[in-house]
């Protein structure tokens, strides 16, 4: 194959890529603390001596969109959403995970626990205890939990180190090298966020990138055409 169809097949497994990941955050629009995911496309120039240089592209990296999902009212006790920057911790069985998914409940265990059952942590690394008997529990901005008014936990808001190495695992969860305490961030109780997917843009995106993949493809077919049209001919 000629260096025209290698650089269009590496374009087109890029496109296959960013058209998983643009179906992934669609199909996730309307799950909550859901964080939408890009691809970065990177290109390889080489370029020998007395010959035309070849550009490589590939999109096998991936990106989190941290912008801000709209706050829904829901009045849940332990409905929580984050207005700013930060990310709640929680402990999963392949270690500590970033979330900004915040709709928590209590478990058999007295703990503050996501839906799969995830353990919600404190600033100092421990499970966040459920008040037992108390007639009020509040939740501050800054994540201070209080029962009847006596504090009992501090809901603690994390940052990424290096927010371009964020992964996701699975579903709203997110994997970092490393995090540390953010101040900016503010919680609210009784609120959950929403997906900061666009539907639309998302879908308009894809239409483009579909085009695109469509394109590629019968330039590749051409090429195989005129290939065995020339060795039909040389074969006569």
């Amino acid at each position: 194959m000629e260096a025209a169809g290698y650089t269009t097949l590496t374009r087109q497994t890029g496109l296959i890529n960013e058209l998983q990941v643009l179906a992934h955050n669609i199909s996730n629009a309307s799950t909550t603390g859901f964080r939408r995911e890009g691809v970065v496309f990177s290109e390889y120039i080489s370029a020998s001596r007395g010959e035309e240089s070849i550009s490589m592209a590939h999109a096998n990296v991936r990106h989190v969109d941290l912008s801000q999902g709209a706050l829904t009212r829901t009045g849940g006790k332990y409905d929580l959403a984050i207005q700013g920057e930060g990310f709640f911790l929680v402990a999963t069985p392949e270690g500590e995970r970033l979330t900004r998914s915040g709709a928590f409940f209590p478990s058999a265990e007295g703990t503050l626990v996501t839906a799969d059952g995830f353990a919600l942590l404190d600033s100092g690394g421990a499970p966040i205890p459920v008040p037992t008997g108390a007639k009020d529990v509040s939740i501050s901005k800054d994540g201070t939990m209080t029962a009847d008014g006596v504090p009992v936990a501090e809901i603690a808001l994390w940052e990424p180190e290096n927010p371009s190495d964020l992964r996701r695992q699975s579903g709203t969860l997110i994997m970092a090298q490393g995090w540390s305490p953010v101040a900016s961030g503010t919680i609210l109780q009784g609120h959950l966020e929403e997906s900061n997917v666009n539907t639309l843009s998302e879908i308009a995106r894809m239409i483009e990138v579909q085009r695109a993949y469509e394109m590629g493809q019968r330039f590749l077919d051409s090429e195989d055409q005129r290939q065995k049209s020339v060795l039909q001919t040389l074969g006569r």
